[in-house]
């Protein structure tokens, strides 16, 4: 009798993957930073009828659990199974939460229709329509997961001294991702996706409507039995191709979400290419499909939400009711995924060849909207122009913005990078709010990472891209790739094409995440050679890059202190090594000896 009431206190601890409770059905699993998603049967319409699901119905759940509170938007969802039956009808509404804490979690559904009601903050607004009102309880147990995902170890946020951290941790993350293609979702397995444009002639750097999209096809092979597919195998190029980069150490996707009239002319999230109110159910859910492989795989998504051709297509630039429904309606379906960052758009902004573009004002209004609307800790940035002096005149204002979190990087000139990333290091820290400075695109734009067949050993974007924006302070990188080398930004099929180089920017990311970094700050002025990167905590530790050709390897320590000598290879990585000197004392400049070997090549230092 014992037995069996342990057995049965077992099953009760076990968390379930469907439940019911007051015709509300509670899927997934009940463990922290896991997806929980609570599923009604609502009120049945579709995405094209009259009365507009996205617009005139307002779906949300407020979750308690101690003093913790998240008022999380829900949506429509079809017929519920949308990714595999592409229904555009039915009756299931859906709201996706993620539990930060153990414990019984609380909540309180609130369903309201009328006309435009979800814009509408009034929680007395409209009528209440079905399970309005309705409440239910779930306990949470610890996450079993392990390894890269996420669900171990919880969500990437802003850890407020210019780095990602996980939440409520001190461990710091950094970010080693792919920026091409940015088209990475206008992919030939999703749902209605295809390539518009009415033009006959195209411009170099533009997709051409007459080619295909992306199947990412040579990452077949990469797929695992097992893995994500949907409708009868769909899936496999793309779910192979994460799988590839997260092998390499690529733990970051950059993404358009829309963009009509840009480059590309072959994603959005809508129902068609012309509409702005309503949304594909079944392309959306094969999108949240990947999203939900690659937080397995800890891989962050950075949704870039427009591009600088179209980021007055919506409300003229304004956040109004085309901006507000598309982004909430993103947010609701996918802002609770742990590793998010929302970019507001592509080279943001008017510059010389883009007269027209969003104001300073309307970028803070969208900037405020993300935040507000998005109930868990989330990171907003915003990506620049390549140019200096428009960066200048562009991203000062938003010193004194509370809700965007750093600038996304376009440099042009490698050789610039190291003193472009440390400029907004330094200014936005003097501004009392330091940012995530990420370097995410760099130039020329014909050139980026070229691939391995072309530049097969990297020597300038390693040295001036890579270790100089990492030591500069850089929160992370993402890369490029320019439109007149094979494997361009949107003809990209193969990510093979860079192997060399994703592994050498692993080696930097992952050597610069076992560094203090919130204490060190970008230090050339201690070493006597142009082009060497310092990046110190003076007095206790520093890293520096030395570069193709140096002879005298020299710095000034600024400390009577002892300080031992280690050298690492920037180029296949390893283990630190010891150089003809152990260790080094004295003020002013001093010599820290030779390399262990190759002393014609480039060499990372850590002195401390």
């Amino acid at each position: 009798m014992k037995n069996l009431f342990y057995i049965f206190l077992t099953l009760l601890l076990i968390p379930f993957h469907s439940i019911s409770q007051n015709n509300v059905k509670i899927e997934g699993e009940l463990k922290q930073w896991h997806k929980v998603t609570l599923v009604l049967d609502g009120p049945k319409t579709s995405e094209w009828a009259k009365e507009n699901p996205f617009l005139d119905y307002r779906l949300e759940a407020t979750f308690t659990s101690g003093s913790k509170s998240y008022t999380v938007p829900g949506f429509y969802a079809a017929d519920g199974n949308a990714a595999e039956s592409s229904a555009d009808e039915g009756s299931i509404w859906k709201i996706r939460f993620r539990p930060d804490a153990t414990g019984q979690w609380n909540y309180r559904i609130s369903f309201r229709k009328g006309k435009d009601i979800v814009l509408n903050d009034n929680e007395a607004a409209g009528e209440p329509v079905a399970l309005d009102g309705k409440t239910g309880s779930f306990n949470i147990i610890s996450s079993d997961k392990g390894g890269a995902d996420f669900r171990s170890k919880g969500r990437i946020v802003n850890g407020g001294e210019g780095y990602f951290q996980f939440q409520d941790t001190d461990e710091v993350w950094i970010k080693n991702g792919a920026d091409s293609p940015e088209n990475f979702l206008a992919y030939a397995d999703f749902d209605q996706t295809y390539r518009f444009s009415l033009k006959t002639e195209v411009r170099e750097g533009e997709a051409d409507p007459k080619k295909d999209l992306h199947k990412y096809q040579p990452h077949q092979s990469d797929w695992k039995e097992g893995n994500p597919i949907w409708q009868n195998g769909k899936g496999k190029g793309m779910i192979g191709a994460l799988n590839y980069l997260q092998s390499k150490g690529v733990n970051s996707v950059y993404m358009l979400t829309m963009n009509i009239l840009g480059d590309g002319k072959d994603v959005w999230p809508y129902t068609d290419h012309n509409e702005r109110y309503r949304f594909d159910c079944s392309k959306l859910d094969q999108w949240e499909i990947v999203f939900d492989y690659m937080e397995q795989l800890g891989m962050m998504n950075h949704f870039v939400l427009q591009e600088t051709e179209n980021e007055t297509l919506l409300d003229n630039g304004y956040t109004d009711v085309q901006r507000m429904v598309y982004l909430r309606e993103l947010i609701a379906r996918f802002g609770h995924h742990l590793a998010v960052t929302w970019n507001m758009g592509e080279e943001n902004g008017p510059a010389n060849w883009t007269p027209i573009g969003q104001t300073h004002q309307q970028k803070e209004a969208m900037a405020n909207y993300l935040k507000k609307t998005n109930p868990f800790p989330n990171i907003v940035v915003v990506h620049t122009h390549a140019n200096d002096e428009h960066q200048d005149e562009y991203l000062t204002p938003f010193l004194d913005i509370e809700n965007l979190d750093g600038p996304s990087m376009q440099i042009g000139n490698p050789a610039r990078i190291n003193q472009r990333i440390a400029k907004w290091v330094n200014e936005s820290e003097q501004a009392g709010n330091r940012w995530l400075v990420n370097l995410d695109e760099l130039g020329p734009h014909y050139r980026g990472i070229m691939p391995d067949s072309h530049d097969a050993r990297h020597d300038t974007v390693r040295a001036e891209a890579l270790w100089g924006s990492l030591l500069a302070g850089a929160t992370g990188v993402e890369w490029y790739f320019g439109y007149r080398y094979p494997h361009n930004d949107l003809g990209l099929e193969d990510f093979r094409s860079r192997d060399t180089w994703w592994d050498q920017s692993t080696i930097a990311t992952r050597f610069v995440n076992q560094l203090p970094v919130e204490k060190m700050k970008g230090a050339n002025n201690l070493v006597n050679q142009s082009n060497a990167w310092c990046f110190a905590n003076p007095g206790e530790v520093y890293t520096v890059y030395f570069p193709i050709g140096t002879k005298e390897y020299r710095m000034d320590l600024k400390s009577e202190k002892s300080f031992s000598v280690r050298w690492f290879n920037p180029r296949t990585g390893g283990e630190l090594k010891e150089g003809s000197q152990k260790s080094v004392k004295g003020t002013g400049f001093v010599s820290l000896g030779n390399p262990p070997s190759d002393p014609e090549k480039d060499w990372v230092v850590l002195v401390k």
